[in-house]
């Protein structure tokens, strides 16, 4: 089984997703661990990705999705905004793609994000994030403002 767990920075993205993999005995991949330095340096000075920065970073995604595919499965977290690049991401896979997205107010999200330590995104881009968001109209969409537990709890209640 492959699950992505999408949404804009400061919903928990990569936490809910390692925990989510731990609980499915899945590895656990974070899609900012495959950006090129070009694009870590642009979100670090508070410029925002174009597509066209966006779409090998996406490409070896979705090879890196197909590949886990044929191992039994992994779990991606990946802010994966527009539709575009959800389509990008599944265009290797040939299952259905089991599609979590956190989702939370803008309050919640730049109170989050201002708590963070050593991460490279600028917190000004949030806004940027937030606009370009195209909420798909499949999958599960869950709501991050509960505390972390029950948004795993019911992110895993979800998924087959």
């Amino acid at each position: 089984m492959i699950v992505i767990v999408a949404g804009v920075s400061g919903t928990g993205k990569s936490t809910v997703g390692e925990r989510v993999a731990h609980a499915l005995a899945l590895p656990f991949y974070d899609a900012d661990d495959f950006h090129p330095q070009c694009n870590v340096d642009k979100m670090r000075g508070g410029t925002p990705l174009t597509d066209d920065d966006r779409w090998p970073w996406l490409d070896r995604l979705a090879t890196l999705l197909a590949e886990c595919e044929t191992t039994g499965g992994a779990v991606l977290a990946c802010s994966a905004l527009k539709e575009k690049y959800r389509q990008r991401l599944m265009s290797e896979c040939s299952d259905n793609i089991q599609w979590i997205t956190l989702n939370g107010d803008y309050d919640l999200l730049k109170q989050r994000m201002s708590e963070r330590q050593d991460h490279f995104f600028d917190g000004t881009l949030l806004q940027s994030q937030l606009a370009t968001l195209e909420l798909p109209d499949y999958g599960h969409i869950i709501d991050v403002s509960p505390r972390l537990d029950e948004v795993v709890s019911h992110t895993l209640k979800q998924l087959p």
